[in-house]
């Protein structure tokens, strides 16, 4: 299982797996935008070079997936798949996104934004467990 979603009140709250940490990252990004229409549909036809860096492993996360919605918010860019994720141990991120033109495809609901609410990054028997919860 790459991700799930869990009962939330009013956000979309998402918990990702991945036997590495670059793997959650992926899969948690994964779960956010299939939210809005299934990835798997998405074709990649448009590249985003993605370079971050933050002062800890949740903010990384929080700054990972920001960014993708800020590509989504400015450039209409959805989410097929994520390439080459490396995490470095003084928290920078670097990765390759896939993806194609919201235009293309019938979206489902909105996500505004990230928000550090029930974030969690662990690891549990041989995986990476992380949560996010995602305001719509």
């Amino acid at each position: 299982m790459k991700f799930k979603y869990l009962d939330h009140t009013a956000d979309l709250k998402l918990q990702a797996f991945g036997k590495t940490i670059e793997k959650a990252f992926v899969n948690s990004a994964l779960g956010a935008f299939n939210y809005l229409h299934n990835t798997d549909e998405i074709r990649p036809v448009i590249k985003k070079q993605i370079k971050i860096s933050a002062k800890r492993i949740e903010s990384l996360l929080y700054d990972f997936l920001e960014e993708l919605l800020f590509l989504l918010d400015t450039e209409g860019f959805l989410l097929n798949k994520i390439e080459d994720m490396k995490i470095s141990k003084e928290y920078e991120l670097e990765c390759t996104a896939y993806g194609d033109s919201f235009q293309n495809y019938d979206i489902h609901g909105n996500i505004k934004s990230v928000t550090y609410s029930d974030m969690f990054i662990k690891k549990e028997d041989n995986q990476y467990v992380v949560q996010v919860v995602l305001d719509l």
